[in-house]
């Protein structure tokens, strides 16, 4: 499966599109003044304790305090358990106290809402290892399922020495003890650089901040199945070039800067298919489609045959197009960043095996992602559970914002419910009124059903209630505001 990665810098932002078997998967975006805090080190100060909740908030200098929950600041790891995934039963109160300085790491931002959460557990990723400091734990990726070979890395990181516990992460399959100890030199003088600088600044303060969007691509996104890494400002490539050429200088020369003066994006065709991303609906090549809506609580994606009709047998037909809404649901996962609860209404299947094959397929599908999931099983009602880790904002939540004119609803008032509100207002106002004549402004869409459809309520309010009332348009007016006056 090859790999190609654009990256479009600019002193605004930087984005990085990626593309799998010509097939777009990735969108990262990184705003100059919103820039991501997931990885970077804070040392804090614990603002609160919340026994009931057995979590604590740290003040990190940001706007809103980090959130650190009791299994974050567990001590003990244990095997092929990852950092922050322990509850050790110890009482939040017991470990920390108001006003203590302590060293956290962001692990998600929970959005504008919410402030991020934190873990005690410091992790500082390299190319092929992730270095835990203060652990004498050594891991394998759980992507990494051939047993052999994770015995092998086993062994061999077991052997060399080094500080704090270990985690080999995807791209160290295959890789020798020369490549560990490089990376791990890295790691270790980057830790031994962080907690001197640590015991050097008051709390709150920024500690380590991750890599940039750039790097971070290079670190995460760049391995043996690249075919291009385009870059489409010189400064930026140059320190992409250098950082490969430290980590891994057989893919320089799959790095190339691009010169034209045509956006980057448009030149290879991505600006084209993003404008379909913040799309609720999602076409299916067969004609069939997803909807996709993202609620605060969870990710709702629901199936539809669409235009599909597919063959002679209804069951081939449904399962022919839920096939194809899997390997998509996949897709639109990574694309999106959608994380936390996801539940999928998959058109339902009469036939068992038909079943099993489908979440075979997704299981597949998702296995390419880089953020880790576990899918339930097809519930009775054809709802497929899953869960996929979510650590920074979705694209929905980075390049959108509430609609000021619905509050974030969606959907307004429709123009017959505005016209039975104006009439109580009307009532309402009358009562409190000398005379008998009202002017009503209110939006052209409001005056038309008002005027049309329930002119009743104007006859009613002149013959029951003796109120005459004039109707103006006020094409600036919010489809739902409407204004009285004499």
């Amino acid at each position: 499966m090859t790999t190609v990665i654009y990256c479009n810098v600019t002193p605004y932002e930087t984005r990085v599109a990626v593309r799998e078997e010509g097939a777009l998967v990735e969108l990262l975006v990184e705003r100059s003044r919103e820039r991501s805090v997931v990885g970077s080190l804070f040392k804090g100060r614990i603002s609160r304790v919340l026994p009931g909740m057995q979590a604590a908030f740290v003040n990190i200098g940001l706007e809103r305090d980090a959130f650190l929950y009791v299994d974050d600041v567990a001590e003990a790891l244990e095997e092929d358990i990852e950092p922050g995934e322990l509850v050790e039963g110890v009482p939040i109160q017991d470990l920390l106290r108001e006003g203590q300085e302590i060293l956290v790491q962001i692990t998600r931002e929970l959005g504008s809402s919410k402030g991020p959460r934190a873990t005690s557990h410091i992790t500082i990723p390299g190319r092929y290892l992730v270095l835990l400091p203060g652990s004498n734990h050594i891991g394998v990726s759980r992507r990494i399922t051939d047993q052999a070979e994770r015995e092998r890395l086993r062994a061999l990181l077991a052997d060399i020495p080094h500080s704090g516990g270990v985690i080999v992460r995807t791209a160290g399959e295959g890789c020798e003890r020369a490549d560990f100890q490089a990376d791990l030199a890295v790691l270790e003088s980057m830790w031994r650089h962080i907690l001197k600088r640590s015991n050097e600044v008051g709390a709150p303060c920024l500690v380590h901040r991750d890599l940039d969007l750039v790097l971070r691509a290079a670190r995460d996104l760049a391995g043996p199945k690249l075919a291009e890494f385009w870059v489409d400002d010189p400064e930026a490539y140059q320190r992409v070039v250098e950082f490969l050429d430290r980590l891994q200088p057989e893919l320089t020369s799959r790095v190339k800067l691009y010169r034209r003066q045509v956006d980057i994006f448009d030149a290879f065709g991505v600006e084209a298919e993003l404008q379909q991303v913040l799309q609720p609906k999602v076409w299916l090549r067969s004609g069939g489609s997803l909807v996709i809506n993202q609620t605060e609580a969870l990710v709702a994606i629901d199936v539809n045959t669409g235009r599909y009709v597919g063959g002679a047998d209804l069951e081939d037909t449904v399962f022919q197009i839920n096939l194809e809404a899997a390997r998509e649901v996949a897709r639109q996962l990574r694309l999106r960043n959608l994380g936390g609860i996801i539940v999928v209404d998959f058109i339902d299947m009469e036939k068992e095996e038909h079943r099993e094959q489908l979440l075979e397929v997704l299981r597949a599908e998702l296995a390419r992602d880089r953020a880790r999931s576990l899918v339930g099983p097809v519930g009775p009602f054809g709802l497929v559970q899953l869960t996929r880790k979510r650590t920074e904002r979705s694209l929905e939540r980075v390049m959108t914002r509430a609609c000021p004119t619905c509050e974030g609803l969606g959907r307004v008032k429709a123009p017959e419910t505005v016209c039975l509100e104006l009439r109580r207002a009307l009532l309402a106002e009358a009562a409190r009124m000398e005379g008998s004549e009202l002017t009503v402004r209110a939006h052209p869409d409001i005056v038309k059903v008002l005027t049309g459809e329930l002119r009743g309520i104007l006859d009613e309010l002149r013959e029951r209630h003796g109120l005459s009332v004039r109707v103006l348009e006020a094409p600036a007016f919010h489809p739902t505001r409407f204004e009285l006056g004499p």
